[in-house]
C-alpha cells in the first residue's frame, strides 16, 4: 500500500454551527466546504495546508465530541489498501462508508487504538 498524501485531519462535534464560528472567527480559519446535509465543513488556514474537517456528531461515526482528532491518509484504491492493512494486522473500524462521487472511508487503529482513516477520493 501506498499513501499519497495526508491532506486532512478531522474533529467531531456536538453543534456544527458554533463549531466553524469558532474557527473562523476565534482562531482565523477560512471556510472552504460546508455540507448541511452531511453535517461536515472543512476550514483551511489563509496560507493553506493541511485542511480542518468538522463532523457533527452522528449515528454515521462512533466518535464523540471532544474525544479525538482523526488524521486521514489519502490512497488510490481504499478497497486493496484496506485489505493490505488487514492482512498485516491492522484493526479495521466499521464498514466502508461512501459519500457518493466524493469519497470513500475506513476507519482503523493503530497498536494503541488511536483512530485513523483511509481515504479514496472518488
Amino acid at each position: 500500500m501506498a499513501v499519497k498524501s495526508s491532506d486532512l485531519s478531522w474533529i467531531v462535534v456536538s453543534d456544527l454551527d458554533k463549531a466553524v464560528r469558532f474557527f473562523t472567527e476565534v482562531v482565523g480559519l477560512k471556510l472552504m466546504t460546508r455540507e448541511d446535509s452531511y453535517g461536515w465543513a472543512e476550514l483551511s488556514c489563509p496560507d493553506g495546508g493541511t485542511q480542518l474537517g468538522i463532523a457533527l456528531a452522528g449515528k454515521e461515526n462512533n466518535v464523540k465530541p471532544g474525544q479525538n482528532a482523526i488524521m486521514t491518509f489519502t490512497v488510490g484504491d481504499l478497497v486493496k489498501a484496506k485489505n493490505e492493512m488487514a492482512k498485516k494486522g491492522t484493526k479495521m473500524v466499521g464498514d466502508v462508508l461512501e459519500v457518493p462521487g466524493h469519497v470513500k472511508l475506513q476507519f482503523f487503529n493503530d497498536h494503541d487504538g488511536n483512530l485513523f482513516q483511509l481515504v479514496e477520493q472518488l
